[in-house]
C-alpha cells in the first residue's frame, strides 16, 4: 500500500501536533506542582513564631490554593481520559481475504489432495504498532481439521496495510456423502465445501507506555468444483 507525499505531510502534522499536546499536558501537569509547592512554602514560613499559632484568614487562602489545584488537576484528568479514548483507544485488527486459489488438485477413489493458497490483507485501525504473535489458518471440512499453518509472528505499522499470502498442501481425506450439485449456465458437477479460518492475535502498544492485547478473526466458505478443483466462489 503507497502513500502520497500529501499523505505522509498530513501524517507528520498530526503527530507533531499530538506531541506539542503531550507536552503541553505535561508542562501543565508539572507547574501546578511546582505552584502547589511554593503556595505551600510561602504559606509556612521556617519561623519558629509562625509554628504556634496561624491565622484564619491564612487557613482559608490555604485552603482555596488546594481547592483550585485539585479542580484543575481533576481537569488534567479528564482531558489525558478524553485524549486516550478517542485517539488512542486499541481496536481490533481488520482482515479482508481477497482472493482463494488451489493450484493443484487431485481427486481419486473417494478422497482428495490439493495445495491451498489464500491471499488477505490486515489492516492495523490503531496509532500503534500491531505486534502479532499467535496467528493460524485452518482449513475445515465438514467441521474436521484438514488443514493447518502458523503465521510467521511480525509487526504492522499504525494505520498501515499489510498484505499476507499463505499456501500449504493438504494431505488426502475422504469426502463426505453426498457432495452438492450445482447448476449454472452448465452443469459444472459435484462440488465440495470448505471452511477456512485465519485467526491473528498479538499486543498494540499505546504511547508506548500501555499494552493491550488485540484479536483478528476472518472465516470463509469455499466452494470447489470436484471435477478439476477450481474454485467456484468464497464468501467471508
Amino acid at each position: 500500500m503507497s502513500y502520497g507525499p500529501t499523505h505522509l505531510f498530513t501524517r507528520c502534522k498530526f503527530l507533531h501536533t499530538l506531541h506539542v499536546l503531550l507536552a503541553f499536558v505535561v508542562f501543565c501537569f508539572v507547574l501546578l506542582w511546582f505552584v502547589a509547592f511554593i503556595i505551600f512554602i510561602t504559606s509556612h514560613p521556617l519561623d519558629t513564631s509562625s509554628l504556634t499559632a496561624m491565622a484564619k484568614p491564612e487557613n482559608r487562602t490555604n485552603l482555596a490554593s488546594c481547592f483550585v489545584a485539585t479542580i484543575f488537576l481533576i481537569f488534567l484528568l479528564i482531558v489525558v481520559f478524553l485524549l486516550y479514548f478517542t485517539l488512542f483507544k486499541p481496536q481490533d485488527p481488520k482482515i479482508a481475504v481477497s482472493a482463494v486459489q488451489i493450484p493443484s488438485f487431485s481427486a481419486t477413489n473417494g478422497t482428495v489432495n490439493f495445495t491451498f493458497s489464500q491471499y488477505a490483507s490486515v489492516r492495523n485501525p490503531n496509532r500503534g504498532t500491531f505486534s502479532h504473535y499467535d496467528s493460524s489458518l485452518q482449513l475445515l471440512y465438514h467441521g474436521t481439521q484438514v488443514g493447518f499453518m502458523f503465521v510467521p509472528a511480525g509487526k504492522i505499522a499504525a494505520g498501515r496495510t499489510q498484505y499476507m499470502a499463505a499456501t500449504f498442501t493438504v494431505q488426502s481425506f475422504p469426502l463426505g456423502p453426498g457432495p452438492t450439485l450445482v447448476n449454472g449456465p452448465s452443469n459444472v458437477g459435484p462440488t465440495m465445501e470448505m471452511e477456512s479460518k485465519i485467526e491473528m492475535a498479538g499486543r498494540v502498544r499505546v504511547l508506548h507506555l500501555f499494552s493491550h492485547h488485540v484479536e483478528a478473526k476472518a472465516e470463509c466458505r469455499v466452494v470447489v468444483a470436484l471435477t478439476d478443483g477450481s474454485v467456484l466462489g468464497f464468501r467471508c
